[in-house]
């Protein structure tokens, strides 16, 4: 495909407010048609119905900057959404990720990378700040409001010449259609249990003293509201759990290293989740509309590795996970959690094209098949009869997965490490053929300057580049490919998706539908993973959750129980029969 194919190419900008329910009233549009200079403005705030004014079908090609904001106008518009959107925003994102630039990835900041002239930044948020505002808009407001929309079509105008001979089109339509995905998903939301969530802000602070109280008693590291380094120093000592630390010796204590700790020690998930409510946990920052649903951008392609970064503040999905428990499908409907099983071992095998790790894929369980073809194991072993060997067989192959060295999984086994880097042999002896592929695409990073993935996401490595972040780089980012994938095609099959989270998606249903969504987008995963994956189908587990229950991760129950308990306490058990219910 190339852009002589089109008939007519569009670029489109909105301004928009956003009402209580946190969706986008639109204000104002313009377009530009880039080969006749045609222009058209759009009046909207105060319009019942206005029908799309321009053609949006397949020889048409739509052009904006951070597509999700444009679409989720469309959606509140009733129109058509364009068959081929190409994101200019996501493209400049493409062409300088991983790169050391000194502007941002703003309009201001690609129209200053290209030499081009940019508006001034303090009348950009005038504006942005006018449009947000809402109506209702004097005149002379409204010609501003158009006058500001324009100069972005027409930033874009003088990008797009910039850039179109650096984007391979076909992948970036691709890319565009994710931002469609975005914006649909931004819409539907998450249903949140806004009852149970109001009685928390009500009691937060009373909730923090007393939950202090409860998660201490198993750890004895504070004293009042202050975690006292020296007493978790003694504790980590007397459970024999190793701890990494800085180049100065001290124990690391950010949230990073306490979620990594979970991984390998699930009882330390309380202590982390109090750390999180007490230093950073805001429950009125939780967007949440006047409908009971949680919206906030999911900021896709903000990692290197191209994944969604949404705000942790902001989204349900955000690192403390007790607070998930919030999510409740309303009356007579279902929601299910649906995830790759295993997803970077798969696209290890696949993509490396090792027989040996694909078998171990298919088997069901690669942990226990790698102990199998280690020879750690006879054949007929299970994961009940050699949990602890696969235990560590498991720790192995996640170390490979991270980068990790011998004495990081030694840690994480809490042997030797001599026992580690047995298993790490044991890895390498047993997937050569990965362990080439993956030397072959760190060494041509290196050399070549730059990696990247089957759908052409694409990684700058200049000087000073992370060793294990470019060994990773290929399960990371695509498998952010095929969430991509997958969200679109679910989509497009008709599925309520709710939301992309990692390796996995949130979609809901009625009841009574619920498993047949689910079986829609499981087959919808296969077939993404099977573009990707040159035809290699990745299995995916569904957990579904009925109305009247709750959304629930196990590795946040501890806490979650633990804080319902305090609630209930505080109201004298006048809440317990509400917040079963409500």
């Amino acid at each position: 495909m190339k852009f002589e194919g089109f008939k007519e190419i569009w670029a489109v900008d909105f301004e928009f407010s956003s009402g209580p329910d946190l969706l986008p009233r639109p204000v104002c549009m313009v377009a530009l048609e880039l080969r006749t200079q045609r222009e058209i403005r759009l009046w909207l705030w105060d319009k019942a119905s206005v029908p799309i004014p321009f053609n949006i079908g397949p020889d048409t090609l739509y052009i904006a900057y951070f597509a999700s904001a444009e679409i989720s106008c469309y959606l509140a518009l009733g129109w058509e959404i364009p068959v081929h959107i190409l994101d200019l925003y996501v493209e400049y994102r493409n062409l300088t990720n991983g790169k050391t630039i000194p502007y941002s990835r703003s309009l201001l900041g690609a129209l200053t990378y290209f030499g081009l002239d940019p508006m001034l930044a303090s009348e950009k948020k005038e504006m942005r700040d006018l449009a947000i505002r809402g109506g209702p808009y004097s005149s002379a407001e409204e010609k501003a409001l158009l006058d500001y929309c324009s100069e972005d079509v027409y930033a874009l105008n003088k990008i797009f010449p910039c850039m179109k001979d650096r984007i391979h089109l076909g992948q970036a339509l691709i890319r565009g259609r994710y931002m469609w995905a975005v914006a649909q998903m931004e819409r539907y939301g998450i249903p949140i249990d806004t009852h149970l969530l109001k009685h928390l802000m009500d009691h937060w602070e009373e909730i923090k003293s007393r939950l202090i109280a409860d998660v201490d008693n198993d750890f004895h590291v504070y004293e009042g509201t202050t975690f006292k380094v020296d007493k978790w120093e003694r504790w980590l000592v007397e459970n024999k759990i190793p701890w990494p630390t800085t180049e100065n010796g001290n124990l690391k204590l950010d949230d990073e290293t306490f979620k990594d700790a979970c991984k390998s020690f699930p009882q330390l998930q309380p202590l982390r989740d109090l750390r999180y409510i007490l230093g950073q946990l805001k429950l009125n920052k939780l967007a949440v509309g006047a409908d009971g649903r949680n919206r906030c951008m999911l900021s896709p392609f903000q990692s290197r590795t191209g994944r969604n970064q949404p705000s942790n503040s902001k989204f349900i999905f955000g690192p403390a996970v007790w607070l998930r428990s919030l999510i409740k499908p309303e009356c007579g409907k279902s929601i299910a959690y649906v995830d790759w099983s295993q997803q970077e071992f798969g696209i290890a095998a696949a993509l490396s094209n090792d027989e040996k790790m694909k078998q171990a894929y298919l088997s069901g369980d690669p942990y226990l098949e790698f102990a199998k073809q280690a020879g750690a194991v006879p054949m007929d072993a299970t994961k009940k009869s050699h949990k602890a060997i696969r235990d560590q067989y498991k720790a192995c192959v996640l170390a490979t997965q991270y980068g990790m060295g011998a004495e990081s999984l030694a840690d994480k086994i809490q042997d030797i490490p001599l026992k580690a880097r047995r298993l790490l042999n044991a890895h390498k002896e047993t997937y050569q053929m990965f362990w080439k592929w993956s030397d072959a695409a760190v060494n041509s990073a290196i050399l070549n300057g730059h990696i990247q993935s089957v759908l052409g996401w694409d990684l700058a490595v200049e000087s000073g580049y992370n060793f294990r972040m470019l060994q990773n780089f290929p399960m990371q980012a695509n498998g952010a490919e095929m969430l991509r994938l997958g969200c679109i095609i679910a989509l497009e099959r008709g599925v309520k998706v709710l939301a992309p989270i990692h390796d996995a998606i949130l979609i809901e249903a009625d009841s009574s539908n619920i498993q047949e969504a689910v079986a829609i987008t499981q087959a919808a995963l296969v077939d993404a993973s099977k573009i990707i994956l040159k035809d290699f189908p990745l299995r995916s587990d569904a957990d579904i959750f009925h109305y009247p229950d709750r959304y629930e991760d196990e590795r946040g129950k501890e806490t979650f129980e633990k804080i319902i308990k305090i609630l209930n306490e505080l109201g004298g058990g006048k809440f317990v029969q509400a917040i079963q219910v409500s």
